[in-house]
């Protein structure tokens, strides 16, 4: 957790402490599905991160050469807001695939538009075309899931091909068989 996460959650906390004290059950509520919603934030961001971790590594046990780096302290603009989170930086050679996701922190950074809960964006040094820009929403049955998001068009669940896929344009080999998708 960041200092500012922590900051942001003794703030929250101390709001709470005051709406029950004032007996403010709708400041209540609101605090509530704000922690709900930062819980289901911090799930969808760890799922992605991991799951970019764990295929990686699997590549460098089969022969890849991906070197990682890690940011927690990482934000990004998406139109004029400010996702605050953490970016994986995967590197094979010349080429880097960035992972960036996170989510407005405090009131100044704006909001996430189009009613999600986070976003993210998957770049690829040199290579715009394969580039994706992704939004997280909750399910119907409340279950955070990351979508390819598209400013105009069909949006499409991220699923773990889209992930090995990704990390397909980075190693460029297609020796690399079990990323390879057909």
């Amino acid at each position: 957790m960041t200092d500012l996460d922590e900051a942001w959650a003794d703030a929250l906390a101390e709001a709470e402490r005051r709406a029950r004290s004032a007996g403010r059950k709708d400041l209540l509520d609101y605090l509530s599905l704000r922690n709900s919603n930062d819980l289901l934030r911090q799930t969808g961001v760890a799922w992605l991160l991991d799951t970019f971790l764990k295929l990686a590594a699997d590549a460098n046990r089969n022969s890849a050469s991906i070197q990682i780096t890690r940011d927690e302290t990482y934000s990004f603009k998406i139109k004029t807001s400010t996702m605050v989170g953490s970016q994986l930086v995967l590197r094979n050679g010349v080429r880097a695939l960035f992972v960036e996701a996170g989510w407005p922190r405090t009131p100044h950074h704006g909001f996430v538009s189009g009613g999600g809960l986070a976003r993210g964006r998957l770049r690829h040094r040199g290579i715009k075309s394969a580039d994706l820009e992704l939004m997280l929403v909750r399910r119907k049955n409340g279950e955070p899931v990351w979508m390819v998001f598209r400013e105009h068009g069909a949006h499409r669940e991220l699923h773990e091909s889209t992930v090995k896929a990704q990390l397909q344009i980075l190693l460029d080999d297609p020796t690399h068989s079990h990323f390879h998708l057909r």
